[in-house]
């Protein structure tokens, strides 16, 4: 018998095409082929899930924290190994650890912990989401308004420097911040999200020039209203911008991503945005139902990613394939990753999941 294993399962969704009576073939972590059942190779090992369906794994690009160790509390490689098995349990092969605003000492210690997972072995972390302090006082949310500020060139380097190929993603309000900073930014070939943001309909359409992401639509952004649609009216006007979404019902009503869905189409995407219970440090979240609050205020998400497509099938009127886009292809395209992630092809390597009918995941088959 060869090395290939062949994955059988009701329904195979490719990522652009929903198949039946096909079976996805793996040898060395790789994609070899994709086959319909009465062309299989006849001496392959074969792993059969029934009532099942075969999709490409999520990509989860914005949470805080598991298991009680939030990362700006607890800034180490324990902290992002169970951050990525919190996400790969919710279907994630890839997520992104993120720290919201705090000091630089923080933000380098929490580079450091990405650092140290990725030396120690640790995989299916893509680096970090430095959410922020570079953001709007008006539009902070939870954040600490003592730790904001605007920064210089200068400034903007020293992060970016001490955070060189860990930083992926920063999310910051354009209005805040000069343009050389955003292009230097961007030069260290990390995404600028736009968020946390009070900046006027023409301010953000200007910044969607050079921006190409942002940051949980609706949540902690200027408004649209009728005289001043405001960051999400720049958003839903835009021709190309992605915006991130929290779907679990709390940060957004569902009758509002349907909304946002209708006019963004597949420049929607998902994120967990999960936090964890924590006492330690300047936020501090308590699990109140499926959602945590901090002194009564709603402060983080429960989700998984699995929850996140569940939500969007049966509380938005999203079809099952777009949903699963939603948490995989899109959030691959925002870190232009759309070549590696995000679809089940020959010659790629095998991130794929397996969930039941009812959305929960069987398994994660990944090459970590």
């Amino acid at each position: 018998m060869s090395n290939t294993k062949i994955y059988l399962a009701e329904k195979i969704f490719t990522g652009y095409d929903m198949l039946q009576q096909h079976a996805v073939a793996v040898l060395d972590n790789v994609i070899v082929g994709i086959h319909p059942l009465t062309d299989m190779p006849a001496d392959a090992g074969v792993v059969e899930y029934k009532s099942a369906l075969l999709a490409p794994a999520f990509i989860d690009l914005q949470l805080y924290g598991a298991n009680k160790r939030l990362l700006s509390a607890y800034p180490d490689a324990e902290t992002i190994k169970a951050i990525y098995e919190y996400s790969k349990a919710g279907g994630c092969s890839y997520c992104m650890p993120t720290v919201a605003t705090h000091t630089y000492e923080t933000i380098f210690k929490c580079i450091d912990a990405v650092r140290d997972y990725w030396n120690a072995g640790g995989a299916g972390v893509l680096g970090l989401h430095v959410e922020g302090p570079w953001i709007s006082k008006a539009k902070r949310g939870a954040h600490n308004p003592g730790w904001i500020f605007s920064p210089s060139v200068q400034q903007a380097r020293e992060l970016l420097e001490y955070g060189k190929d860990v930083i992926k993603i920063i999310t910051l309000a354009p209005e805040v911040v000069s343009k050389e900073v955003i292009e230097l930014v961007q030069s260290y070939n990390i995404v600028v999200s736009a968020g946390h943001s009070n900046a006027t309909y023409e301010q953000a359409t200007q910044s969607f020039n050079t921006i190409t992401a942002a940051t949980h639509l609706y949540n902690a952004m200027s408004a649209f209203q009728h005289r001043e649609p405001g960051m999400v009216g720049a958003i839903f006007n835009h021709a190309s911008v992605n915006c991130s979404i929290v779907p679990d019902g709390y940060h957004v009503s569902f009758p509002a991503i349907r909304i946002a869905k209708k006019l963004m189409g597949e420049r929607l995407f998902a994120i967990t945005d999960a936090v964890t219970e924590t006492h330690e440090g300047y936020y501090t979240h308590a699990l109140d139902g499926d959602k945590y609050a901090a002194n009564g205020i709603l402060s983080g998400s429960a989700l998984t990613m699995n929850k996140c497509v569940k939500n969007f099938v049966e509380h938005c009127n999203i079809h099952t394939e777009e949903a699963l886009r939603m948490c995989s292809l899109y959030p691959a395209r925002v870190l232009n990753m759309e070549n590696e992630l995000g679809i089940i092809a020959t010659g790629r390597k095998a991130n794929m999941i397996v969930l039941d009918n009812d959305f929960n995941v069987l398994e994660v088959i990944s090459p970590h």
